[in-house]
């Protein structure tokens, strides 16, 4: 099975191009306005528009109510939503039942006891991203470029594709996949050179990193 790698936060016409044609598999949109990735319903249109098939179209959003994702699917016509709050099962039921799209729900870690939830998302999401969980002060529930333990992951029984997120770039990316086994990477912070701005050297370096170290892997 081939490594997925996701570059999330996209917001300009230029840097999605580098990823694009840097082969990413997923393309990452944030629709939350606290987020310094946030786009507008207008440049997420756009941007969709931009994307023609190359690469799957992810809508991230948090604890979004069903007006602001009958938006988003107008404006973006997401192929996945990826919901980061705190969505319960029943929630995720009604986004796929409502929307006729894939679910990837984001799964906060920072110790054992929070996998706990799996078994009850793994019945209804279509993929699980594991991420690091946030402080208690942080103004949003991602992307704040710091890495949660990979071990808690090392015995994972899920049968669900699942993806890691959370403080990764290009150093350690490697690691991450070794330890967790994922079979797919998401990053955003780790590829700029300030928040919400992404470097396109650094997009193209993570991509390739990743694919590195999946053609090295004896799985």
């Amino acid at each position: 099975m081939s490594l997925l790698v996701k570059i999330c936060g996209l917001s300009t016409p230029e840097t999605l191009e580098v990823a694009l044609d840097a082969g990413a598999d997923m393309v990452g949109f944030v629709f939350f306005p606290p987020s310094p990735r946030h786009v507008s319903l207008e440049t997420g249109r756009d941007l969709g528009r931009q994307v023609k098939r190359r690469a799957l179209k992810v809508a991230l959003t948090v604890d979004a109510d069903d007006a602001t994702l009958d938006n988003i699917m107008d404006a973006l016509s997401p192929d996945i939503f990826q919901l980061h709050g705190k969505e319960s099962v029943a929630r995720l039921r009604d986004i796929k039942q409502r929307f006729g799209r894939p679910v990837m729900k984001a799964v906060p870690v920072a110790s054992a006891a929070d996998l706990a939830v799996l078994p009850g998302y793994a019945a209804v999401a279509d993929r699980i991203l594991f991420d690091a969980r946030a402080p208690k002060d942080a103004t949003r529930p991602g992307g704040l470029g710091e890495p949660f333990d990979w071990h808690l992951l090392e015995n994972l029984d899920l049968e669900l594709p699942y993806m890691v997120s959370g403080g990764l770039h290009i150093d350690n990316v490697a690691e991450a996949l070794r330890v967790t086994r994922a079979g797919g990477v998401d990053v955003s912070s780790g590829i700029e050179s300030a928040p919400g701005v992404k470097d396109p050297e650094l997009i193209k370096a993570f991509i390739r990193a990743a694919r590195a170290t999946r053609e090295l892997s004896v799985r």
